[in-house]
């Protein structure tokens, strides 16, 4: 007796990352039981002043088990007032830097050679680890804001900074050394060392101006105000970066320096893979920035190997994220529900609101669609870039379900193959569409 077909719809539907799957889940999920979602008010402030900030997000595998191979990568944002300056100082990960509004100057240390660049909106560059460098806002009026992606290479998720100069909260490195070290090594005496590099525990009266100069910078932690002329003498040599080759080696490129991957009138995807740029290869991060028209969307898509931290940089929109069940369980619970989502697992619709400051997490086969209520713009990083593949569920270009065979359509959707065509022919965008669905009678 010959066996009947049977049209084999679950799989595809999970592939299937579209809004109206919502009907088959259970139920969705939004904030706060949303794991994909991180609120800014999820930054831990590392340093605050009236001249700006440093900030930090939780660990991306403390929210959820399926950020696990997320737990090296930390975020961390700055953010400093016009001519403002972050003292020297090194830290021990790898960073990649994007300047996400204003004007900047950075300067990078070598033991024999220092090079300046003037960076803008979208200029990016990877500083490895143990790189002494400063930063400073070269702008009269705008805030600076910067967006560093970190890899540790010490201990995973943690990261320290070392200050060349010392502050109250952390003193200077080379405090750390033993006296007769200290004058071994500069081959003078400690005083003279400590008057010139380290804390000054005592101040003739004379000096009193100097001392004064001292404690302001103690209290202004890392973030220092400047005068217009050294803005001027840090900046001059500079080299601009805005039209700069993606493929340099060291120096910066700007994510906007070539066409969008992905353009029409409702949207633009711009990204630079580490085949287009060298400094992204040994970390094998792809960093993009998509701009989303006010009443428009990004098409339902998902990355196939590729884990993506997204952060809202401007505007507000919506997500849709399609997974699994009980993805918001936390490493607690892995013993107790190991066995129980492998019996029930189910598609599940995972959504949240977009602001500026929020970052979410898209992981690999997960798929996507994101909704503007404003201009939005995000800045993202994908892990794991090699061999990547972003399939779009719909549009008119690049499709993947368009590819799939009659005889295939006619066993896995409740439609004919016929009628699979014609609904996915109603789309004639790509990649971006408008968010209102047609109104039909």
């Amino acid at each position: 007796m010959a066996a009947t077909p049977m049209k084999a719809s679950f799989p595809l539907l999970m592939l299937m990352g579209i809004s109206f799957l919502a009907s088959v889940c259970v139920s969705s999920r939004s904030d706060p039981q949303n794991p994909f979602i991180f609120k800014s008010n999820k930054f831990q402030t590392l340093f605050e002043n009236e001249n700006g900030h440093i900030r930090l997000l939780q660990k991306f595998d403390q929210r959820s088990k399926i950020f696990e191979n997320l737990q090296n990568y930390r975020l961390l944002e700055y953010k400093s007032k016009p001519r403002t300056l972050f003292l020297p100082q090194y830290t021990d990960a790898d960073f990649i830097l994007v300047v996400l509004s204003g004007k900047a100057t950075l300067t990078v240390l070598k033991s024999n050679d220092r090079n300046s660049f003037n960076l803008e909106r979208g200029d990016t560059i990877k500083l490895p680890a143990g790189t002494i460098a400063y930063l400073a806002n070269r702008d009269d009026n705008e805030d600076l804001r910067v967006l560093d992606l970190a890899i540790p290479v010490n201990k995973p998720g943690q990261l320290q900074s070392f200050l060349l100069s010392g502050t109250q909260n952390q003193p200077s490195l080379l405090s750390g050394f033993s006296k007769n070290i200290l004058e071994a090594a500069f081959n003078t005496n400690y005083e003279e060392i400590e008057k010139v590099l380290l804390e000054q525990q005592e101040q003739e009266p004379q000096h009193r101006s100097l001392k004064d100069r001292r404690q302001e910078i103690n209290e202004e932690n890392v973030i220092v105000k400047v005068s217009r002329e050294q803005i001027e003498e840090l900046s001059k040599n500079a080299k601009s970066s805005s039209k700069k080759s993606v493929s340099s080696e060291s120096g910066p490129f700007n994510l906007r320096s070539r066409n969008p991957i992905y353009s029409n009138k409702f949207g633009k995807f711009f990204e630079i893979t580490p085949e287009k740029n060298q400094q992204l290869q040994d970390l094998d991060i792809f960093v993009n920035s998509v701009d989303i028209k006010e009443g428009s969307l990004l098409l339902p898509n998902y990355n196939s190997r590729a884990i993506v931290i997204v952060t809202v940089t401007e505007g507000k929109g919506d997500f849709e994220l399609v997974g699994q069940r009980n993805e918001n369980q936390g490493k607690e619970n892995d013993k107790e529900e190991e066995q129980e989502e492998e019996t029930s697992k189910q598609v599940q619709l995972y959504r949240a609101k977009l602001s500026p400051g929020d970052v979410f997490v898209i992981p690999a086969g997960h798929p996507v669609a994101i909704n503007a209520s404003s201009d939005l713009n995000l800045i993202g990083f994908g892990i794991n870039a090699e061999n990547n593949e972003r399939n779009f569920l719909a549009g008119e270009e690049d499709n993947v379900i368009s590819q799939v065979e009659r005889p295939v359509k006619e066993l896995a959707f409740p439609g004919s193959s016929h009628e699979v065509d014609r609904l996915l022919k109603n789309q004639k965008q790509s990649y971006f569409a408008n968010a209102q669905p047609l109104q039909r009678e």
